[in-house]
């Protein structure tokens, strides 16, 4: 037998092995196919537009816009944690009582509250906005409510209506009525400027969604935060951003103490004494591009946000959210439109038609102040709890709202009457 015949038997049987196992492979898939064919038409759906992807560190993807819901939906307290020495801030955890899906929201958003809230006399129903503290879970929200006490030398004025509220009467097994995020104010998270996350007070809790989930899910972006407050009795969450810190190269930690305590350390409870200024970010952050987040109480935010503009920094790089009442206006602000004649506001359910008040700063505020009923949340343009549908006439804007407004409506704590109007309320 000569060498090139033994050569050709021995790629016959090469060929032979080959084509026997691709009809092995063949076979198998057929009948795989033929068993799903059978199946088809029978078997429920896997899947559904609720379904919600958890990775490793129990993180949710995002869910379609059309999972969120309409109006609003009960929740229950299933934990309630105080996060301070002061237990001034309590954490409160809120799983849905239908037990369906949650939609993430965009971190740095807020939840809308309807609160019953009774007292000897009566139950009124009180709206407030609270921020989202912690990354988007599968499985529940959280927020991080701050009592609010009555001003310093002001006692005549009272304590938080509806941080009391919660503070005091809602524990966990309770329902809460609980409209879905919102806010225009979140996280950038697709571009890839080193971002500069800056909370004053509670003003920290949107800080924290975003850093939860910067941190969580490995972002390379460089990220500082600066997070102010009174001293170590007033901070909250400090074990888990210390912890942040200590584990993540590209997160910057500096904690601001204006009136810090004999017992807190310089250097290990705090690394800078005084207030978040912008000489304090002009000596720590290099001279680079950065988007900033920005979210505290008045004094701060009408320092820094224009202080950073003067800086050099581009608009379009400053987020920002202010406490309450809107204590900025976050877009070029319109004058109110001065009539020649009076101009009379009706609202039509109540059956009341009042001569416009030229002093009064919004529709809400001439609403509250002449006993109208309106329900109302952030006072800022941002819920959309105060959406009024106009029955005719027109308004005009004191700033750009950023809820979303439905045709014909408008926001009553940001607008005023540019001609006679009358509203539905």
């Amino acid at each position: 037998m000569t060498t090139g015949y033994l050569a050709l038997i021995i790629l016959a049987v090469i060929l032979l092995q080959l084509a026997v196992g691709a009809m092995l492979i063949y076979l198998r898939r057929r009948s795989h196919y033929q068993q799903l064919d059978s199946q088809t038409g029978t078997a429920e759906p896997s899947t559904s537009a609720a379904t919600i992807t958890v990775s490793a560190d129990n993180t949710a993807s995002a869910l379609p816009a059309e999972a969120a819901w309409k109006g609003f939906r009960e929740f229950i307290v299933q934990r309630r944690v105080p996060e301070n020495d002061q237990q001034s801030v309590c954490s409160f955890y809120l799983v849905p009582s239908d037990g369906q899906p949650l939609p993430a929201f965009k971190p740095g958003q807020f939840l809308t509250f309807k609160l019953a809230i009774s007292d000897a006399d009566q139950t009124q129903s009180v709206v407030r906005c609270y921020s989202l503290s912690d990354a988007p879970r599968p499985d529940y929200y959280r927020i991080s409510v701050k009592r609010a006490q009555a001003p310093v030398g002001l006692p005549e004025i009272p304590a938080g209506l509806a941080s009391s509220f919660l503070h005091d009467q809602i524990r966990e097994g309770d329902t809460l009525q609980v409209r879905a995020p919102g806010s225009h104010f979140h996280l950038m998270q697709d571009e890839p400027l080193p971002i500069v996350l800056i909370g004053g007070g509670v003003g920290i809790t949107p800080m924290l969604s975003m850093l939860n989930t910067l941190l969580e899910n490995g972002t390379d972006r460089e990220v500082w935060l600066y997070y102010g407050v009174c001293n170590g009795s007033d901070q909250i969450m400090k074990q888990h951003l210390q912890t942040f810190a200590d584990k993540h190269q590209n997160f910057h930690l500096y904690i601001c103490y204006s009136a810090p305590l004999e017992s807190d350390i310089e250097g290990i409870d705090y690394q800078h004494k005084g207030r978040v200024t912008l000489h304090l970010l002009r000596d720590t952050l290099k001279l680079m591009r950065y988007q900033f987040y920005v979210c505290g109480p008045k004094q701060m935010m009408e320092s820094l946000v224009p202080g950073l503009q003067e800086w050099g920094v581009d608009s379009g790089d400053i987020y920002y959210e202010s406490f309450g009442p809107a204590s900025l206006i976050k877009h070029d602000k319109t004058q109110p439109y001065a009539a020649a004649e009076p101009v009379t506001v009706t609202f039509s359910e109540s059956g009341k038609s009042i001569v416009w008040d030229a002093g009064a700063a919004s529709l809400l505020e001439f609403a509250e102040t002449n006993n109208i009923d309106v329900m109302s949340g952030c006072h800022a343009g941002s819920c959309g709890t105060c959406q009024t549908k106009v029955k005719s006439g027109e308004v005009e804007y004191t700033q750009q709202p950023d809820a979303d407004v439905e045709p014909g409506h408008c926001l009553l704590c940001i607008s005023t009457p540019s001609c006679d109007l009358t509203l539905e309320a």
